[in-house]
């Protein structure tokens, strides 16, 4: 079950053993060219869309959608025209 609060996303990735989460908010059309994370992510939208590539593929995500990229993955990140927030999961 997807969890309704940050609190509860939090409490629930620390039971799977990530070390840490916590919101991220981005502003309406925000691009991060390819990079990648020393960290494992898991993440749930919570407002907004955005695009997240890896490689030759693009997903298009949008609120109530989850994503997860192993440590060390490039990928490039598109944000909409009005920004999004994600609760985000990092394992270090």
């Amino acid at each position: 079950m997807k969890p309704s609060s940050l609190d509860e996303f939090t409490a629930q990735a620390l039971a799977a053993g990530f070390d840490e989460a916590l919101e991220r908010e981005w502003p309406p059309l925000a691009v991060l060219e390819t990079h990648t994370h020393p960290f494992t992510v898991k993440a749930l939208v919570v407002r907004g869309e955005m695009w997240l590539s890896i490689g030759q593929e693009t997903q298009h995500l949008l609120v109530g959608d989850e994503f997860a990229l192993e440590r060390d993955v490039p990928h490039a990140e598109r944000y909409g025209a009005d920004g999004a927030t994600y609760w985000v999961a990092r394992r270090n």
